[in-house]
């Protein structure tokens, strides 16, 4: 049943932004979008000047798993107002925090709502794009941090804001120019060599090269030395594991690249993590500061690990092997990986960061991404996951405590 409280928001008009933590809540626990959906489209065309209906309204489209229709009522919205309030936290606000967004999908930015969620701090959403600059006059804010990720549609941008931010007069919190080095290829260029770490090297091509691949009219070490199948592929700028395949030999490659039309895709050496047991564990953890938390950990029998796959709402024994990881986090994993995790801050330089990765059987840290945009929320089952609240507490703390120390300096 949908809360009668967002019911009443999506239907008055020029009411507060929904936002998406709460719309993303919504849909996370099965809740039906569709009627609310409708609603604020209705509430928008009744009303065109009314850009949080637009933009609530592109949230809940793409939750109903229709991503370009949502981008084209982004679209609508950003042509409408590029600045938005963010929900109003609980608490009387101490901090004023001026964010920068891209246009795009929920993994074209840093999801902010989630991290500001329980916080005392209030936000305002400047979106830029390569049209619409960031306007002479922005609000009054004690820090600015930018939200936009790393992808080939979005470096003109970040190029564009890293010039607008040159001696920017109030502090900056994850720089542009540190987060353009996070596409695969570029993070693996920033990590190769760390020690205690591995992150098999990724290599951008064309699909010309793929296909020759394919084909047998080229090897596998022409492009990624010293290597060989099976590999890893997936096209450019996807994530969350989107059409992203392992492929055992050139004539699975060549099926793989049959049933995808992209230009360019990257290719990875396999690399098998999987425990004793046969098992394959994936740990989501952010760095704030250098310091690192345990967003979550999923085990699966499949390679290819997400936590809403992995089969964590149906085990009781997965979740308790999760709830000891993040008991043990702190004296356990990270003190294993202290150096690897420290010199990971060092060569990528953003106060706030996302790794995905695991251990390798040999006691490395294999990293599989290192992004500024991964999905970190307290959603689940408060009660099924009760041990996970806590934890993420501690997250959302730690990122609130880094802004108000930038807002210090």
């Amino acid at each position: 049943m949908i809360n009668p409280h967002l019911i009443d928001a999506a239907v008055t008009p020029f009411s507060p932004l929904i936002g998406a933590a709460t719309l993303m809540r919504a849909a996370f626990r099965n809740q039906d979008l569709r009627p609310i959906g409708e609603m604020l489209l209705a509430r928008a065309q009744a009303n065109p000047g009314d850009a949080n209906a637009w933009l609530d309204a592109c949230f809940v489209v793409q939750l109903l798993g229709q991503r370009e229709a949502g981008l084209d009522v982004q679209r609508q919205a950003l042509a409408t107002n590029t600045l938005y309030q963010l929900p109003a936290p609980a608490q009387v606000p101490t901090l004023k925090l001026l964010v920068l967004m891209g246009p795009g999908d929920f993994m074209a930015n840093t999801p902010i709502e989630f991290l500001l969620e329980t916080s005392d701090i209030a936000a305002t959403v400047q979106y830029l794009t390569l049209d619409l600059p960031l306007p002479e006059q922005v609000p009054d804010h004690d820090v600015l941090f930018v939200a936009i990720a790393q992808s080939d549609a979005n470096a003109p941008l970040l190029r564009d804001v890293m010039q607008m931010l040159a001696g920017w007069p109030r502090p900056v919190v994850n720089r542009p120019e540190q987060i353009a080095h996070l596409s695969r290829d570029g993070a693996y260029a920033k990590l190769a060599g760390s020690q205690g770490v591995l992150m098999p090297q990724t290599v951008r091509v064309a699909r010309a090269d793929a296909l020759a691949l394919a084909a047998g009219q080229s090897a596998v070490t022409s492009l990624l030395p010293g290597a060989a199948f099976p590999l890893i592929v997936r096209p450019l700028d996807s994530h969350a594991g989107t059409d992203l395949q392992r492929v055992a030999d050139a004539a699975a490659l060549q099926a793989y690249l049959d049933g995808q039309g992209s230009s360019e895709f990257y290719l990875a050496p396999f690399v098998d993590y999987s425990g004793p047991d046969g098992q394959f564990r994936k740990y989501r953890i952010v760095l704030v500061e250098g310091v690192p938390y345990l967003c979550h950990m999923a085990v699966s029998s499949h390679w290819m690990v997400h936590y809403l796959n992995a089969g964590m709402d149906d085990s009781q024994a997965k979740r308790d092997e999760e709830a000891r990881a993040m008991a043990d986090f702190d004296a356990g994993f990270a003190q294993r990986h202290a150096a690897a995790l420290a010199d990971i801050d060092a060569r990528i330089g953003l106060p706030y960061l996302g790794i995905d990765c695991a251990e390798t059987r040999d006691g490395k840290l294999l990293i599989f991404e290192v992004d500024n945009a991964m999905v970190v929320h307290a959603m689940d089952d408060p009660v099924r996951y009760g041990y996970k609240q806590p934890v993420m507490e501690k997250v959302f703390e730690a990122f609130a405590g880094m802004l108000h120390r930038a807002a210090a300096r």
